[in-house]
């Protein structure tokens, strides 16, 4: 019996960290997804310009992705139960920041704050995972579902998101944080285990460079949308962020302990998974943010209707993903990834298409459905392509760097293509008629989706020039 209650006290012990692991990840998925559908109501209210909205989203995967190293790193030498709690708090408190906001400047300002604790609270969910689950079925229990949280999160953050602004106010989305953080903080200090510590210096003049260099290189192309590439600010901004990224590889050369080992970069075919994935997120998270825009203020969907409108594409991607350990074990690595990007392409291409007349179903629902396809078929492969044939000593960095470029690869690919929607030329109408603002719009979204249909395009050829090359050595990391 009393066998019995230490098992059955065990199992409870291993619930509760699982559901305190689940659902802060779930606030960072949910987060990165429910303002989506918000954005039109989050522009009208606070005054955003077209192209300026598109820093709601881009700063907070920049500060993600720019501080995700350093957040890993901090959580190697100071515990990873500590890091975890103190994301959380920074995350937590950015939220209600976000909710309070008054201002276009407060709410960006609040946004980049709280992907900096995202980049501290995120490695540190998976870390704590391996910790708390032996190897084995526990783990791969535990592992999968932390990984169906994304797939799942994602489309609960877009209805959500729909239907608190419809319904509420866009606030309450990041209100209803500050409940969660707490409960999860106290939860975490109760249930978590604190990891063993390891010496190590903090890469902070590394972090710093690539941070701002990032950052500066992104306010400038979005910038140019605005103003034009011969504006002085336009300039200024891509030569600092230029001169401060050239500053972070000299730093990197000469530290101790790179937060990013240059090493990595010596494999031409990891250069190029690393590279399609910069593109292929750039075109995903331009088609959600064009896309919740065409759906709202083109065909007229309310926030919660546009919300209910991504989930065939999500629920696709979704099912596609759950395949695609059997289809790379049968197809090979390259030939998944290589046709998962030509239905991203497909669809990406037919959407951009799509006019103030056109209906849902044939014109945006299909269109959708190739693109959640393509993407639930191409990134496992792209993260495999970019970890494989890594020294085990490099595993952990390889992986920071796959996540680097998908935080960062969406906010430089958004600011791209908020310059092709900004200075795209809608067709004249006929002397007869008044302007159409909606079919303007639309005009103006379908050159941004085109825009994401080149970067697709360029991701495809990557996978077929760089990465086909290496399949049999893709193939062994799959095995």
């Amino acid at each position: 019996m009393a066998a019995a209650a230490n098992a059955a006290a065990a199992a409870r012990q291993r619930a509760a960290v699982l559901a305190i692991i689940l659902v802060s990840y779930l606030m960072i998925v949910l987060d990165a997804s429910i303002v989506i559908t918000a954005l039109p109501k989050i522009r009208d209210e606070l005054g955003f310009s077209a192209t300026g909205l598109t820093w709601v989203q881009s700063v907070y995967t920049l500060a993600f992705g720019g501080l995700l190293l350093l957040g890993a790193r901090a959580g190697d030498i100071l515990g990873r139960r500590r890091m975890f709690i103190a994301g959380l708090g920074v995350f937590t408190a950015a939220s209600l920041a976000i909710g309070l906001a008054r201002s276009a400047a407060w709410l960006i300002a609040a946004r980049a704050v709280q992907g900096a604790g995202a980049a501290v609270l995120a490695p540190s969910t998976l870390a704590l995972l391996t910790v708390h689950f032996a190897e084995g079925p526990q783990r791969t229990r535990a592992v999968g579902y932390y990984g169906a949280v994304a797939g799942v999160g994602a489309a609960i953050g877009l209805v959500l998101g729909g239907v608190l602004a419809d319904a509420l106010s866009w606030r309450i989305g990041f209100f209803i944080n500050l409940p969660i953080g707490l409960a999860l903080m106290l939860g975490a200090r109760r249930h978590l285990a604190e990891t063993a510590r390891h010496a190590g210096r903090f890469d902070l003049a590394g972090a710093l460079t690539s941070t701002a260099g990032m950052g500066a290189l992104v306010y400038g192309i979005v910038h140019a949308a605005a103003a034009g590439w011969r504006d002085a600010r336009t300039a200024l901004a891509v030569g600092i962020g230029l001169a401060l990224l050239v500053a972070f590889v000299l730093v990197e050369r000469r530290a101790r302990q790179p937060i990013l080992p240059l090493r990595l970069f010596g494999d031409r075919a990891r250069n190029g998974a690393l590279a399609a994935r910069l593109l292929f997120l750039g075109a995903m998270v331009g088609f959600w943010f064009f896309t919740t825009q065409l759906l709202q203020e083109v065909m007229g969907y309310s926030a919660f209707a546009a919300g209910v409108a991504f989930l065939p594409m999500t629920l696709a991607n979704f099912a596609t993903a759950l395949a695609v350990p059997r289809l790379t074990a049968r197809c090979g690595n390259a030939r998944v990834l290589a046709a998962g990007l030509g239905l991203a392409l497909a669809g990406m291409v037919l959407l951009s298409r799509v006019g103030a007349g056109s209906s849902y179903g044939a014109a945006v629902m299909l269109p959708m459905v190739l693109i959640g396809v393509g993407q639930g078929g191409a990134l496992s492969p792209l993260t495999i392509a970019g970890v494989a044939g890594v020294a085990a000593g490099d595993a952990g960095a390889a992986s920071g760097l796959v996540n680097v470029a998908h935080q960062l690869g969406g906010s430089v690919g958004l600011g791209i293509l908020a310059v092709a929607y900004a200075n795209a030329v809608p067709l004249a109408p006929t002397a007869s008629l008044a302007p159409d603002p909606r079919a303007a719009l639309a005009c103006r979204i379908g050159a941004a989706l085109t825009g994401g249909a080149v970067m697709l395009a360029l991701a495809m050829a990557l996978a077929l020039l760089l990465l086909a090359r290496r399949a049999p050595r893709l193939q062994q990391a799959l095995s």
